[in-house]
C-alpha cells in the first residue's frame, strides 16, 4: 500500500515542503530514496526500534520510502516521525490515513518512540501555512515556537502513540495557542543590566547613545579595566524595541540554528552576541556542508560584540567587510546559494597596545618601539573604515567611583532618546524599502540628506586633509553627524554636529600610536 506523509526541510532561514512516500509492498529490504544524508538514512532503524517497543507491527516485506523533491538533498533526524507514520500508514495500522494529506509532521524518535525537539519549527510552520496544510503537529517542546503562526492548528506531541491516537481520534490532542503580541511586549524592556551602574565614562554613554540612535558600528579604546566591555554589555538597552517583523525574523534564525531554549516563543529582546576570539571565519559567518547560520547572522537586529579584537584572527575579521556593508551574507555551494540576513551593529573593543597601558594617565607603557602602531596594524584599515565612531576610554576615578551620591542616568531614560531619534530617521526613510536608520543610508541619499553650510564644509576639508580619510570615512563622518542632529531635533547638520562627529574618527588620525 502506498501513503504519503508531509515534512519539511529547512534550507536557510526558510522551509521547503517535503513529500514522504512509504509504499510497503512485497520482497525484502528497506530503502530510503531522494538525497536522504546519513542522518536521514539512520532513521530506519530508530523507525524499527520505536515500533517494536510499542507493541505496533513492523513490516517484513519491502518499504521502499521515496523523500520528494528528489534532487534536494535531505538532512537531520527530524524525518524520524513522518516516515515512521507514513510505514504505519502503509502497514495498514493507522486507519485514517485521508487525514495525514492535511498535516505537515516533523520530530525526532527515541528508540522507546519519545519525540525530541528539531530545529527550524518556526520556518517550517510558516511555509506549512503557506502551502494551505490544516495543522502542523511537532515535539512538544517546539509547539509555542511554532504556534506564533496563525491560521494553522499547532500540535505539541510527547510520543509517538500520541500521533497514532490522534489520527484515530482528533479530540485526542489539542492545538497549542500562544498570545503572540502580549508575551512579545510584556518582556521587552526586561534587562539584567542598566546604564545607571555605570560609573563615570559619560563621554562614552554619549558615544554609544549615538551610536544607538543611529545604528552606527562603534570601537571602544582603552587600558585593561577601563569598563570596555561593561559599557557595551549595556548597549542592548538603550536600542529601540523589536518591531514584530524584526522579532519574527530573528527567531527564524535563532530557530534554525538551534539556539532557542525549550518551549520559547518569540525573541522579545534584541540580541547581543559575543563571540570568543579564537572563532573560526565559517562560525561567524556562517557556512557548513548544510550551511548554518553565523555569529553575524545570530546578531541580525542586534549587537555583535567583538572583546579584544585584534586577537581574532585577521581572516575572521576580513570576512566581515561585505557583510557589513550588504547587510546580508550569501554562502554558495556547488548545488546551492543561501542568503542570511546579517544586519547588526558592530561594537568592538581592544586595548592601545599590548601591555595595555599606552596612553594612560598614571601608569607607563611598558611595550618596546614600534609595538603599539604594529598591535593597531592587527585591525586592517578598510575594517577600520567602516566603523563610525572610534571612541577613547579612559580609567575612572576614584572620586567617581566611591560617589554614591551622584545618579547615573538609567538606561530608560536614553533609549526615549533613542526612540525619538530613530523615528526621526522613520519619517525620512519612508519612501526608501529597507532603509531605517541613517548608519543605512546609501551614498546617493546620503548627498540629498546631509547637506551641510560652507562653515561645515570647510570644517570637514580641513578634518580630511589632517587626518588623511578616505571616501568612506567621509560618508560616515556625514552619517554620523545627521544622526547628532536627530537627537538634538535639528534639521540641519550644524558645524558643531560634524565637530563632534569628527572627534569620534581618533583611529584615523596619523601618528595615533606614536
Amino acid at each position: 500500500m502506498l501513503v504519503k506523509t508531509f515534512g519539511s526541510a529547512v534550507y536557510g532561514v526558510e522551509a521547503i515542503a517535503i513529500t514522504i512516500e512509504v509504499n510497503v509492498s512485497n520482497g525484502q529490504g528497506y530503502f530510503i530514496v531522494g538525497l536522504p544524508d546519513n542522518a536521514v538514512k539512520e532513521s530506519l532503524q530508530r523507525m524499527e526500534s520505536a515500533i517494536k517497543t510499542n507493541k505496533y507491527e513492523m513490516p517484513r516485506t519491502k518499504i521502499l520510502v521515496n523523500m520528494a523533491p528528489a534532487d534536494i538533498r535531505k538532512a537531520g533526524s527530524a524525518f524520524d516521525l513522518p516516515i515512521t507514520i507514513g510505514v504505519l500508514g502503509a502497514s495498514e495500522q493507522i486507519e485514517e490515513v485521508d487525514r495525514l494529506k492535511d498535516y505537515v509532521i516533523m520530530g525526532e524518535l527515541s528508540l522507546d518512540g519519545a519525540v525530541k525537539p528539531i530545529k527550524g519549527a518556526l520556518p517550517i510552520a510558516i511555509q506549512a501555512r503557506k502551502d494551505g496544510f490544516k495543522g502542523l503537529i511537532v515535539p512538544k517542546e517546539n509547539a509555542r515556537e511554532a504556534a506564533m503562526v496563525n491560521n494553522l492548528l499547532v500540535y505539541g506531541v510527547e510520543h509517538l502513540n500520541d500521533v497514532v491516537e490522534f489520527f484515530a481520534n482528533e479530540a485526542s490532542l489539542h492545538p497549542v495557542t500562544v498570545n503572540t503580541r502580549e508575551e512579545f511586549f510584556a518582556n521587552q524592556y526586561e534587562f539584567d543590566f542598566d546604564f545607571s551602574e555605570v560609573k563615570g565614562q559619560e563621554n562614552i554613554k554619549r558615544a554609544l547613545e549615538i551610536a544607538a540612535a543611529g545604528g552606527h558600528n562603534a570601537i571602544l579604546i582603552g587600558p585593561p579595566g577601563a569598563g570596555k566591555t561593561m559599557l557595551a554589555k549595556r548597549l542592548p538597552t538603550i536600542l529601540p524595541p523589536l518591531s514584530l517583523h524584526e522579532a519574527l525574523e530573528t527567531t527564524k534564525i535563532h530557530s534554525v540554528a538551534g539556539k532557542l531554549p525549550a518551549n520559547a516563543s518569540l525573541i522579545s529582546k534584541r540580541p547581543f552576541r559575543s563571540p570568543h576570539h579564537t572563532i573560526s571565519d565559517v562560525a561567524l559567518v556562517g557556512g557548513g556542508g548544510v550551511p548554518q547560520p553565523g555569529e553575524i547572522s545570530l546578531a541580525h537586529n542586534g549587537v555583535l560584540f567583538l572583546d579584544e579584537l585584534p586577537e581574532f584572527k585577521k581572516t575572521v575579521l576580513e570576512v566581515m567587510r561585505q557583510p557589513m556593508e550588504e547587510r546580508m551574507v550569501t554562502i554558495s555551494r556547488a548545488k546551492m546559494a543561501l542568503d542570511f540576513p546579517a544586519n547588526f551593529m558592530l561594537v568592538a573593543s581592544m586595548n592601545p597596545c599590548p601591555c595595555g597601558f599606552y596612553n594612560h594617565p598614571e601608569k607607563e607603557c611598558t611595550c618596546p618601539p614600534g609595538a603599539v602602531q604594529k598591535y593597531l596594524n592587527k585591525v586592517s584599515g578598510p575594517l577600520l573604515d567602516r566603523i563610525d565612531l572610534h571612541v577613547e576610554v579612559t580609567p575612572v576615578a576614584f572620586s567617581e567611583l566611591s560617589n554614591t551620591n551622584k545618579l547615573s542616568e538609567n538606561s530608560a531614560s536614553i533609549r526615549e532618546r533613542v526612540i525619538a531619534a530613530r523615528e526621526i530617521q522613520s519619517e525620512r526613510y519612508k519612501e526608501h524599502t529597507g532603509l531605517h536608520s541613517n548608519a543605512q543610508m546609501s551614498s546617493k541619499i546620503l548627498r540629498e540628506i546631509c547637506a551641510i553650510d560652507h562653515i561645515g564644509e570647510a570644517l570637514l576639508k580641513k578634518a580630511m586633509e589632517r587626518l588623511n580619510l578616505s571616501a568612506r570615512a567621509y560618508d560616515r563622518i556625514l552619517k554620523v553627524s545627521r544622526t547628532i542632529a536627530d537627537l538634538a531635533t535639528s534639521e540641519k547638520i550644524k558645524p558643531e554636529h560634524l565637530a563632534e562627529a569628527i572627534h569620534y574618527r581618533s583611529l584615523d588620525r596619523e601618528g595615533w600610536a606614536g
